[in-house]
């Protein structure tokens, strides 16, 4: 069975993903800080009949990140790298005159040196599956400029270019970078508290992400509506 290491797969898109891929036969590695959620998710998840191991811990921890691809070797190896954890950089947003530097430092560091971090760890299990993927997920605020969503975008955006060059720098992965749209999330929540507007439940993206890895298209930036449109 393909194996997979989720980041932030307690709740939200990364528990709809690990879902999702466990219905299709994949053994999963899930990450997420809280304990007792991650545990909830893990024991839902694995009631498909795949093999999941739920580490909890954060992603900017090396030996956390180190702990994660062992798992996944111990399971057979790695053939996806989801980077889904994500963090803000203030809750809820404010304008870049306001925001805290040490919250931009965290943002920087979950969502782009931690992300990076976790494909160096896994790069050499990658290399050697027959359908090595990594998808990083992005935002729409990574292209686009939305009052403060700054930091949070800019982080986004960072990670995009990484994962842009990586998917040069290694021509025998697939590596995708996938806005998901807009979602009810509990970071969405934390972020735009006020925002009552009805927004789509995280599962309703899911076919998108599994489109990519059914056609596994060439590398590169998706937008997850335009993949469910067919576009």
């Amino acid at each position: 069975m393909p194996v997979a290491i989720i980041t932030g797969a307690s709740k939200g898109l990364g528990r709809a993903l690990a879902e999702a891929l466990a219905a299709r036969g994949w053994d999963l590695v899930l990450d997420a800080r809280t304990a007792k959620v991650l545990d909830e998710t893990s024991a839902a998840v694995s009631a498909y009949g795949t093999r999941v191991t739920a580490l909890p811990g954060d992603v900017t921890d090396a030996t956390h990140r180190s702990r994660l691809v062992t798992a996944a070797w111990q399971l057979g190896g790695v053939d996806l790298v989801v980077s889904n954890a994500s963090a803000l950089g203030a809750e809820p947003l404010v304008r870049l005159d306001a925001l805290p530097l040490e919250g931009l430092r965290r943002a920087l560091e979950v969502n782009v040196v931690a992300a990076l971090g976790l494909v160096q760890e896994a790069l050499p299990l990658l290399r050697a599956s027959e359908a090595g993927t990594v998808i990083t997920v992005s935002s729409d605020a990574a292209a686009e400029a939305y009052e403060t969503w700054g930091g949070y975008g800019s982080s986004k955006a960072a990670l995009d270019h990484l994962a842009a060059v990586l998917g040069e720098e290694e021509p025998g992965l697939r590596v995708w970078a996938v806005d998901p749209g807009d979602m009810a999330t509990d970071l969405y929540a934390a972020a735009v508290p006020d925002d009552d507007d009805p927004r789509p439940a995280p599962v309703s993206v899911v076919p998108a992400f599994l489109r990519l890895l059914d056609e596994r298209p060439a590398g590169g930036r998706y937008s997850a509506p335009s993949l469910m449109e067919g576009r």
